[in-house]
């Protein structure tokens, strides 16, 4: 397919980037599932390769031919809308640092049984609204070696832009998927033999230095929301609570920054 120049930023074709938000993109008419927008050609590839299905792309004019590179196969059915960097920012309501970005289809999240069948380190993300941490955790997933991760209803959708750019597209190579109430969760974790581990400052928390992560063949890494922490429930639903220990007044990190210390340590 060649090349399309915009001359008319109210050309229907452009409206997956015009100033839509997460949510609409998600509700996107005629999609089966939404759509997500994929910034960079970093992340575009790493899109192509989990199995994504590109809609169009939008480049600058001079990452055009970047943009054919990437898409492959897809280069003959895909249109790439192509423009100045003032126009592209005022359809979308940002600079395009990176060149290009593009509209992807999102793929059906798969089951929770299918994804834990071979796993034996995974994360779960309880309630995390902001998406920078919930990218920021999936980055350090997938650099550390987590197998999987488990998002609960009111965690921060992975699919959201920030998401993706500040995992650097890690959220489209990592498997998760979305879980239920903490009863389902539980019942779902006991049949795959996970002990699940909570990071948690509760009374009688275990230090992360004193836990032996190793002596679980199976183990589930907990992360609770910024502020509030894991719920009643969730730390209900764990075998095991655990810390990491601080100094100098400090009683916590961050919990993508804790999320890191803590997968580093139980990695196995």
């Amino acid at each position: 397919m060649p090349l399309i120049a915009i001359d008319d930023l109210s050309d229907p074709r452009l409206v997956d980037y015009a100033h839509l938000t997460d949510v609409a993109l998600k509700k996107a008419r005629g999609t089966e599932h939404g759509l997500y927008i994929a910034e960079s050609a970093l992340v575009l590839e790493r899109a192509l390769r989990a199995g994504h299905v590109p809609r169009s792309v939008l480049a600058l004019g001079n990452t055009a031919d970047e943009a054919l590179s990437v898409l492959g196969h897809y280069a003959a059915e895909v249109p790439v809308f192509v423009g100045p960097g003032e126009m592209l920012a005022e359809l979308t309501g940002y600079i395009l640092h990176r060149g290009l970005i593009a509209s992807m289809h999102r793929p059906e999240l798969p089951n929770a049984d299918t994804l834990l069948a071979g796993a034996r380190r995974i994360v779960i993300i309880e309630n995390v609204s902001d998406p920078t941490n919930v990218g920021a955790i999936f980055r350090s997933a997938g650099a550390i070696g987590a197998d999987a991760i488990l998002v609960t209803p009111r965690c921060s959708d992975p699919f959201y832009r920030r998401a993706i750019r500040v995992s650097m597209g890690t959220v489209l190579q990592v498997p998760w998927t979305r879980v239920g109430d903490w009863t389902t969760t539980r019942a779902l974790l006991t049949r795959h033999g996970f002990h699940v581990a909570a990071l948690a400052l509760t009374p009688g928390a275990v230090s992360l230095r004193d836990f032996d992560g190793t002596g679980h063949e199976r183990l589930a890494l907990l992360l609770g929301a910024e502020g509030e922490g894991l719920t009643s429930e969730a730390l209900t639903s764990s075998d095991s609570v655990v810390q990491i220990p601080m100094k100098h007044g400090i009683d916590s990190l961050n919990v993508a920054a804790a999320s890191a210390v803590a997968m580093w340590a139980l990695s196995g």
